[in-house]
């Protein structure tokens, strides 16, 4: 590997323009010329992309215009003292010395960590004055080369600063950028310097091209509050669910790393801080290293479900308020409505046949075959997602493509069939999380390859898609597939031949699950057989076995929050005042279909709670078959009641889960007490 930096990449007190574009132009044509890459103009569009997402100006005249191309096959660093100054967006003014930092577009750990070593360096006062006093190009080369040194150590996971007068308080923090590369970990630096001078110790988890090094459960539990200085989503946020939390991009740590700690420590000493979303429980901590076998599979099945929930909850509604608006003949004409009318051209209810279209309007006609489409494509979709966002939480970004791919094969939106109208195997959602397993282990094998520099940038882009679509769809199509629909139709046809006790039965089951974890695996299990079959039987009559599912899941689901609502309100003494409060809140999360509503209660005391809530849910559960209640919305609890068939036979089976469940905490928690600090009035 070549030299990150040479005197032939370095000019001193040079006029490189006066806007910033022309000094990254100028240092990839500098790049260029040290015959570092053949293609400047890319480099410099790449690196000027990068700044358009964000200024690269940092506090005390210091600019790091950077961006990860293939314009590179290793890591290069082009470094100019500039005379006069150019404003690069920070906040303090122009900005003298310009590093433009270029990584290889699959460059691998060991490359990036040379250029994170740099960009620790850079908010090292000590480091900037080298820089300004240098007297020849030979000098900054020979400082950047020893902040970077010859052996890089992995720059993932800062540890712990420790000072002596630390007290009981700790901080832990999570920086992101973009690219990863500079921002990354000179937020982290930034932060660890603030905190050592605020006599507190903090870890920083630092999520960057390099790779991450998740924080360990114990370091997040034990912290007093967590910094988010990030422009880009947390991986694994929840890991630190309930910790207050102060959030900013990346660039804050950098401009004023001193005031980000200082309000960190006082969110943690303030009750009403905000507080990262949701609760956490010692077994879902934070993966890597210390992550079990156990915990890394409920990961990646919660990822690709979290991710799939929202093409199922849009969808599902859209084709509901379709139905509402066109009636449910609309499944036919839609597209002869979408095609032949406009606002302007309205089409006619009656013609077309649609009876119980809203108001016999043509203009709701219209509407609802739009919204149908739009519902209908998203609905395709979640399949797919499933499979892709399975894929992600196992190889990170590489895995999406493939396992969208796989996820798509296994639900056969290409539609492949013979002149009889017969398809390949159609897998369902049991293929899309086989498939989105396969395309994540193989594209992650594939990622571990090492390969030559200059095939480092084809990697992430080509070779790993297409050899893992190849691999994975071969595999999905020849081995897999027949043998994974014979159980989903299996499943299908005990699905269709429940009806009478049977029904009820599998109602009670679906119930359990629904509040056994409240959000958690099995809750999800059960929602994602009932959404399974929404959107092909959404167009069905209301006696239809894959509606009565989904509105037996939807109600049981909604119990629990509800059921602990009402519980605190019917006997408020054996709760404490944090847990009333949760109950407030409880009614409208319960209401909306949101079973994590309940998670505070269950977390406090299990024992009690968790059985009293499935007694409610199960009950719900078996009621809604019982009354043959049916929805053909995926959510949205109380909301989606025009979706509803038999609206009497919801309320009752709402009704008696939820006061089942409320007496059943209530008794629970009187003949068992615990030992807790309950509310005293």
């Amino acid at each position: 590997m070549s030299d990150l930096i040479t005197s032939a990449l370095v000019r001193l007190d040079t006029d490189l323009g006066a806007e910033k574009h022309d000094v990254i132009r100028a240092l990839a044509r500098l790049v260029s010329d040290a015959g570092r890459t053949d293609d400047p103009e890319q480099l410099a569009a790449d690196a000027i992309a990068r700044e358009g997402t964000a200024a690269t100006g940092l506090p005390g005249g210091i600019a790091i215009p950077h961006c990860r191309t293939a314009a590179v096959d290793e890591p290069t660093l082009a470094f100019a003292r500039l005379s006069p100054k150019v404003n690069f967006g920070a906040k303090d003014g122009a900005a003298d010395l310009a590093f433009l930092i270029a990584a290889p577009a699959g460059g691998d750990a060991t490359h990036l960590q040379l250029l994170t070593k740099l960009a620790r360096a850079l908010v090292k006062p000590e480091f900037t004055a080298g820089l300004r006093n240098a007297s020849s190009e030979h000098e900054v080369v020979a400082l950047v080369m020893d902040v970077v040194g010859d052996a890089p150590s992995h720059p993932t996971a800062a540890a712990p600063t420790q000072t002596a007068s630390s007290g009981d308080r700790s901080l832990v923090a999570v920086t992101a950028c973009p690219t990863g590369i500079a921002h990354t970990y000179m937020a982290a630096e930034a932060l660890q310097a603030a905190a050592a001078r605020a006599g507190v110790p903090i870890s920083v988890e630092t999520q960057g091209s390099a790779g991450s090094k998740p924080l360990s459960p114990a370091t997040i539990a034990a912290a007093s509050a967590v910094i988010f200085a990030v422009d880009v989503g947390v991986r694994d946020r929840g890991r630190f669910a309930g910790k207050p939390v102060v959030s900013s991009g990346v660039k804050r740590p950098i401009d004023d790393g001193d005031a980000m700690v200082a309000e960190a420590l006082r969110y943690a000493d303030d009750p009403n801080a905000p507080r990262v979303e949701g609760t956490v429980s010692e077994s879902t901590g934070g993966g890597g290293a210390e992550e079990s076998w156990g915990a890394r599979v409920r990961r990646v099945l919660m990822t690709g479900v979290s991710y799939m929930i929202p093409f199922v909850a849009a969808g599902g509604l859209l084709i509901a308020l379709s139905f509402l608006f066109g009636g449910y003949e609309i499944v036919g004409p839609y597209g002869q409505v979408a095609v032949h009318s406009t606002l302007f051209s309205l089409p006619s209810a009656d013609q077309l046949g649609l009876h119980h279209a809203l108001f016999g309007s043509g203009f709701f006609v219209y509407l609802g075959a739009l919204f149908f489409i739009i519902g209908k494509t998203a609905f395709m979709l979640f399949i797919p997602a499933l499979g892709g966002y399975i894929a992600y939480a196992i190889a990170d970004r590489p895995g999406i493509a493939p396992g969208f791919v796989l996820g798509g094969l296994a639900a056969n939106i290409f539609n492949v069939a013979d002149s009889s109208g017969t398809t390949v195997p159609v897998t369902g959602y049991l293929g899309a999380i086989v498939g989105g397993v396969v395309a994540g282990l193989i594209a992650h094998w594939l990622a571990q390859r090492a390969v030559p520099a200059w095939g480092r940038g084809l990697m992430p882009v080509l070779v790993i898609p297409f050899v893992t679509c190849v691999l994975g769809g071969l595999l999905m199509l020849i081995v897999l597939g027949r043998p994974i629909a014979w159980i989903m139709n299996h499943i299908t046809d005990g699905l269709n031949n429940m009806s009478g006790s049977n029904a009820v039965v599998l109602g009670v089951v679906l119930g359990l699950m629904m509040a056994f974890d409240m959000g958690g695996p099995l809750n999800k299990v059960a929602y994602s057989f009932a959404v399974a079959g929404v959107g092909t039987a959404a167009a069905a009559s209301s006696s239809a076995p894959e509606l009565k599912v989904m509105a037996a899941v939807m109600l049981a689901g909604m119990v629990p929050p509800i059921a602990l609502a009402l519980a605190t309100v019917v006997r408020p003494g054996v709760f404490t005042v944090a847990e009333r409060e949760n109950g407030k809140a409880g009614w409208l999360l319960g209401a909306s279909f949101i079973t994590e509503g309940a998670i505070p209660f269950a977390a406090a005391d299990p024992i009690r709670v968790i059985p009293s809530i499935m007694i409610g849910s199960a009950v719900t559960g078996a009621l809604s078959e019982a009354f043959n209640v049916s929805i053909r919305a995926p959510h949205g609890g109380i909301f989606v009641l025009f979706a509803v068939h038999n609206i009497l036979g919801y309320v009752i089976a709402l009704a008696a889960g939820v006061v089942v469940g409320a007496l059943a905490v209530v008794t629970a928690k009187t003949v068992w007490r615990a030992d807790i600090d309950v509310a005293t009035v």
